[in-house]
């Protein structure tokens, strides 16, 4: 038992699911890469097209979609994992659910997890481990969230969640609110309201540009739901397009009331907008694929997450990028996207200034503000979004981030195939 259990420390290293390197430059026979990836389409929480329809089903959608692009039958899938913050259990029954609906078998096992918003990034780094250490050879990431059914439990008591709030102050700072940790960033840094309003406004500008020239039509797969409309009728709809970009100016956005604090300066305009929507992605390592003649979207080279304090939470990505870049060898200047999570305006804007990242470089087809904020899929859509910008531009390597509830961050490095 002993030289067994040695043998699987070699495999899945300390914190190895916390810091996953894949793959040295090049092409290498164990380079983990995503062979495809879907996603739905954005809509808006409690008001938009999939206010009525459960989460399993278009977390399936996605799956089936990506499935189907790369060519595969269901039966190779070994594993599935799908990142989800609100539902109980982390949406482990909807997850098995939507795998089994997506057309992967019984005999293919699911997990699902929760490391907030993160989880959709989460899921990738899970797959990318498990194949890496030889665990399983080809898995679907996915992530989904419905913020329309999240948060209607009751929050748990203070009791409920320690005998022992009282003993430190860190302790007591988890259960500060987001956005008043936004604030808290705002008002350390000295981020003042119209600054956040202008990275908003261009926010909403960049995503607005990318719809129209059709940036995200080849990402997302059409969905069709039966929705209720202003009437109370229930009509079929198939939704095709992220319902969060709309035309907006600084004016607007000036004279929006603060959401968190009377004196602050993040409101509705400028934090993530609460959003319902999936993604999925297939991987296996390069091997493999070319092994089963698969095509190639890109290249999953590595992965790290780190704490920070979790009353300014949202300064996560400016500890994360620099660790996983500092892992997989790459420098600042080498990458030519970062998809940055804009949860807030003002955690944003910390995160580009503290590593004096180029803004033409962060989020060109616009952020979270703009696109929406789907907690466990965010992630994984950020991911689908990146490859896809990266194969149209014929850009090389880009990074995802976000910043996550009771103080992390989380970064991953894809390159282009």
């Amino acid at each position: 038992m002993s030289a067994r259990l040695a043998t699987m420390m070699e495999a899945v290293p300390e914190r190895a699911m916390n810091n996953v390197q894949c793959g040295a430059r090049g092409k290498n026979a164990d380079d983990i890469v995503i062979v495809s990836g879907a996603r739905t389409a954005l809509a808006r929480a409690r008001k938009g097209a999939f206010k009525d329809t459960a989460p399993t089903d278009y977390c399936a959608a996605a799956m089936k979609e990506a499935i189907a692009r790369a060519g595969i039958k269901p039966e190779i899938i070994d594993d599935v994992v799908v990142g989800n913050v609100g539902m109980s259990g982390a949406g482990a029954i909807q997850a098995r659910l939507a795998a089994l609906l997506a057309g992967i078998p019984e005999t293919s096992s699911v997990m699902s997890l929760n490391r907030q918003c993160s989880s959709g990034l989460q899921s990738i780094a899970h797959i990318a481990a498990a194949i890496k250490s030889g665990y399983i050879k080809v898995g679907v990431a996915a992530g989904m969230e419905s913020m329309t059914l999240g948060g209607k439990s009751p929050n748990p008591k203070m009791s409920e969640l320690s005998g022992r709030l009282g003993e430190k102050q860190v302790v007591r700072d988890c259960l500060i609110p987001m956005g008043v940790t936004s604030e808290n960033v705002a008002k350390k840094y000295n981020i003042d309201r119209l600054t956040q309003d202008k990275f908003a406004l261009n926010s909403y500008n960049r995503a607005l540009k990318a719809q129209e020239s059709g940036a995200f039509d080849k990402e997302i797969v059409p969905v069709s739901v039966k929705c209720k409309n202003a009437e109370g009728k229930t009509e079929k709809i198939t939704v095709t397009k992220d319902e969060g970009p709309r035309p907006t100016t600084l004016e607007g956005l000036q004279k929006l009331k603060p959401a968190f604090m009377a004196d602050g300066g993040s409101h509705a305009g400028n934090s993530s907008q609460v959003t319902d929507g999936a993604a999925a992605v297939v991987m296996c390592s390069r091997k493999t694929a070319e092994e089963m003649g698969l095509p190639i979207l890109g290249v999953f080279r590595g992965f790290s997450v780190k704490g920070v304090p979790p009353k300014i939470m949202g300064v996560g990505p400016a500890f994360a990028i620099p660790a996983v870049l500092e892992q997989t060898g790459y420098s600042k200047d080498e990458i030519d996207v970062f998809e940055l999570n804009e949860a807030f305006a003002s955690q944003a804007l910390y995160c580009i200034n503290h590593l004096g990242l180029d803004t033409d470089k962060v989020n060109p087809l616009g952020g979270a503000i703009a696109l929406g904020h789907p907690l466990g899929a965010t992630g994984t859509r950020c991911a689908v979004t990146l490859l896809h910008h990266l194969q149209a531009t014929k850009q090389n390597t880009g990074v995802v981030s976000m910043c996550i509830g009771t103080g992390m961050g989380a970064a991953a490095v894809f390159t282009r195939e």
